[in-house]
């Protein structure tokens, strides 16, 4: 029965998967609720949301545990879900429906990329600094909206942003989420998301913020609502085409770097060798689940690193990832919990989570005096949050990056993928 999955050939047992599974759905589960919030705010229904959240985390999870036997666990990839909200529906005016046809497209376009040497060439075209800045950026960007839904910034007229009203007892309740998650995580609690989630929670509907559930557990809300309700003629617009590239780069980054950390731990990804089996079909099925998740309702689907938490229970097979898919069938009948949580209850997380993301920034090599990649940094960093957009941030840094590398005459550090990034960048501003 578990043949497939070479335990013995990987030194683990039936036992260590089950509980490596356990472990690594404690520490992602939180994303179920927290995507129903997010993609909420766009429009969707949240009952629908919820419960296609979990199915695709199903899905996927499983999927790729059974297609790569790795133990890579998937779901709708925190950023650029606030960016499909807030960037793209509220940001932009775009109707969800046609939000999701641009994220069915960027999924066709990587499932085609995943099964070609074009994500070699394309991850081996772009200077590590500046995808290490694209993760920086997106973290300052969810931890901006993040602030911003927590109440703690608000908009000012005369400054643009100012701080929010500190006495509002939401507003309280957010900081003291934001405050218990970054002490669980920062002592590794497992499950630490979730159980911040909780306890704010619980705090929160003592003081009157929000209702308490009736019941926590209850059978889920039909999908019916946002299945199959994308898009896809909307969003085949030539004005719309960085975006798709947004989505599509920035899931293949986000993806990439979370199979090499995780990788590292797990013995996997390590050979350096470009037909990396493992490596390939993980990469296939990520892109695969985009395509089906966009199908039912949720923006873009990604690896989460959350699975490192399972990796360092002994897991290291597809089994692990199968364990954490069955777990997440659990959350399929905890609608009325979910519901109820308090919005403040939800924020701190994704604020936490751009604070892990902008970490990155702390490995962009500063001291090389590179005036190319600090500019480039920086204008991806500040604009992403300011502008509120992923897209404009990722094309004023490739397009300063590449113009100052040809004005100095480095060209050495060019390449046609970074020439063919930088032209699609340009469309970005030229299309506005």
């Amino acid at each position: 029965m578990f043949s497939r999955f070479k335990l013995q050939e990987n030194n683990t047992t039936v036992k260590t998967e089950f509980l490596a599974g356990l472990t690594t759905f404690l520490t992602m589960m939180y994303i179920v609720p927290v995507n129903g919030f997010i993609l909420h705010d766009a429009g969707l229904p949240m009952g629908a949301v919820i419960t296609a959240t979990a199915l695709i985390t199903i899905m996927a999870t499983m999927f790729n545990g059974i297609w790569a036997n790795t133990p890579i666990a998937m779901s709708v990839g925190m950023g650029l879900n606030a960016y499909f909200s807030y960037g793209l529906v509220l940001g932009m005016n775009m109707p969800w429906q046609t939000a999701l046809g641009i994220v069915f497209l960027s999924g066709i376009i990587f499932v085609i990329l995943s099964f070609t040497k074009f994500r070699v060439w394309i991850m081996t075209s772009i200077p590590v600094d500046l995808r290490r800045a694209i993760s920086a950026g997106i973290g300052a960007f969810i931890a901006f909206i993040g602030l911003k839904q927590m109440g703690i910034i608000v908009e000012n007229k005369a400054t643009l942003v100012a701080l929010g009203d500190l006495g509002n007892p939401a507003v309280l309740l957010g900081l003291f989420g934001l405050f218990v998650t970054l002490a669980f995580y920062a002592f590794r609690v497992k499950g630490a998301f979730i159980i911040a989630i909780l306890i704010t929670s619980i705090i929160g509907w003592s003081l009157g913020i929000g209702s308490a559930p009736e019941s926590i557990v209850g059978l889920p809300e039909s999908i019916a609502p946002i299945y199959m309700q994308l898009d896809i003629l909307s969003a085949l617009s030539l004005a719309l085409l960085p975006v798709i590239i947004t989505f599509l780069v920035t899931d293949m980054f986000d993806t990439i770097g979370t199979l090499t950390g995780v990788g590292t731990r797990a013995n996997l990804f390590q050979t350096q060798d470009k037909n990396d089996k493992a490596l390939e079909k993980t990469l296939e099925a990520d892109a695969i689940s985009t395509v089906a998740g966009s199908l039912i309702g949720v923006s873009t689907t990604t690896s989460f690193v959350e699975s490192s938490s399972g990796v360092e229970e002994g897991g290291r097979t597809g089994l692990t990832a199968v364990f954490t898919g069955l777990f997440f069938i659990l959350t399929l009948f905890l609608l009325p919990l979910f519901k109820s949580i308090p919005a403040n209850a939800i924020y701190p997380v994704l604020v936490v989570v751009g604070i892990l993301m902008f970490s990155e920034l702390g490995n962009i090599n500063f001291k090389q005096n590179d005036l190319a990649v600090t500019s480039a940094s920086f204008l991806m960093v500040i604009l992403m949050p300011l502008t509120y957009s992923i897209t404009n941030g990722f094309a004023a840094g490739f397009i300063v990056y590449t113009a100052l590398k040809l004005l100095k005459g480095e060209f050495k550090d060019i390449n046609l993928g970074l020439i063919t990034i930088t032209l699609i960048s340009l469309l970005v501003f030229i299309l506005h």
